[in-house]
């Protein structure tokens, strides 16, 4: 019997699981965590979506979410706007 390689972008389905998992990724994670999130959110709704939703072309969304890079922040708000999801400040203890 042989493995298959688990995808994560496969049990992203919803709105809701998609959410969870960016927080967690951006609560738990670090940058190179989130941005591998969030590339595999783009993957799981589709990566030429997320291109024509966040007015980038497929190439630069893939450069922009390759392992290694350093997306601008522009670029992670333009993605994330494009999966349905925002930025949302809370206050926390300090």
């Amino acid at each position: 019997m042989e493995a298959t390689k688990f995808e994560i972008a496969d049990y992203l389905d919803s709105n809701e699981m998609i959410a969870e998992y960016l927080n967690e990724a951006l609560s738990q994670g670090s940058e190179k965590e989130l941005v591998e999130a969030i590339g595999n959110v783009a993957k799981a709704i589709g990566m030429t979506k997320i291109a024509e939703k966040s007015g980038l072309s497929r190439p630069s969304l893939y450069k922009a979410l390759s392992e290694g890079s350093k997306p601008q922040f522009s670029t992670i708000l333009k993605v994330l706007g494009a999966v349905g999801g925002k930025v949302n400040i809370e206050p926390i203890a300090i």
